[in-house]
């Protein structure tokens, strides 16, 4: 299911390669530390840093702060993303649906960007489960019956048509908080309730029983985009939330394994490295 990355990305990239070295960190004798659990810290440290340059500069070219995307939000979508590519849970598709649910139903609140072709894609609404809240959600679940939305990372899998016509079946990746997704019919379809014409009428969009529903002007155009294993990432307001795929080093490994790349690490952390093999 792998794949390389366009090679318009590559420009992308190349910050990561150029861009200043981290500023080297002593032990307060001058000496650069030996102390494997300093140097594993230090490490992850860089590669979240390179990680970050890389996700912002995506960020920034597909210009998500003007359709209202935070890059915090993206950040974490893009993370999950590589995580799930390196566990090739996901196609060679390049799109990651993320939807937003910290900001009111009456805002486009979903989003699914190429990262290939660093375009936005589609910018939408997106209803949330009725038990979640009003206008805006608040409250999530991973049970049956509980008519709330759940939050963290999905792969898309096949459609099928139903009472909402085309819908797009999703498989939750976080334990505890989405894996009962496909028990609870959690898909993504089309309703009428999540136009503009509803929030209009009702004042905020109209709710679903958890599931992500989207204007029926758009949603088979949407669904038929993202259908077939790719990433979805749905964010909210939670301190509880944890994920294994927020892994910024494993996605930096799968990034550069993709690019077929070798970001170099700073001479005195490659110098800390050699001395403590030693």
């Amino acid at each position: 299911m792998r794949r390389k990355l366009n090679r318009n990305l590559l420009p992308l990239f190349a910050p990561l390669v150029l861009s200043p070295m981290v500023t080297p960190v002593s032990t307060g004798s001058g000496t650069p530390t030996t102390n494997p659990k300093e140097l594993k810290k230090r490490v992850t440290n860089y590669k979240l840093m390179r990680f970050n340059q890389l996700s912002y500069n995506l960020y920034s070219n597909m210009r998500l702060k003007e359709s209202g995307l935070r890059f915090e939000v993206f950040d974490k979508a893009l993370t999950g993303y590589y995580n799930m590519r390196h566990n090739k849970e996901v196609s060679d598709k390049p799109y990651i649906t993320i939807i937003d649910f910290t900001k009111s139903s009456n805002e486009k609140r979903l989003w699914v960007v190429d990262v290939e072709k660093k375009e936005l894609v589609y910018n939408t609404y997106v209803s949330h489960g009725r038990n979640s809240g009003q206008e805006f959600a608040e409250h999530f679940s991973n049970q049956n019956e509980s008519y709330m939305s759940s939050i963290g990372f999905y792969v898309t899998e096949n459609t099928y048509y139903g009472k909402h016509g085309l819908s797009l079946k999703l498989d939750g990746l976080d334990k505890g908080f989405n894996t009962n997704a496909k028990d609870r019919c959690i898909v993504m379809h089309g309703a009428e309730y999540a136009t503009e014409e509803f929030i209009e009428q009702a004042g905020r969009l109209g709710r679903s029983l958890g599931c992500p529903a989207i204007p029926m002007e758009e949603h088979e155009d949407i669904i038929k985009a993202v259908q077939g294993g790719t990433a979805m990432y749905v964010h909210a307001s939670s301190d509880k939330y944890t994920s294994q795929y927020l892994d910024h080093e494993t996605a930096m490994a799968e990034l550069v394994n993709e690019n077929k790349k070798d970001v170099p690490l700073p001479p005195d952390v490659i110098a800390d490295a050699n001395a403590n093999a030693t």
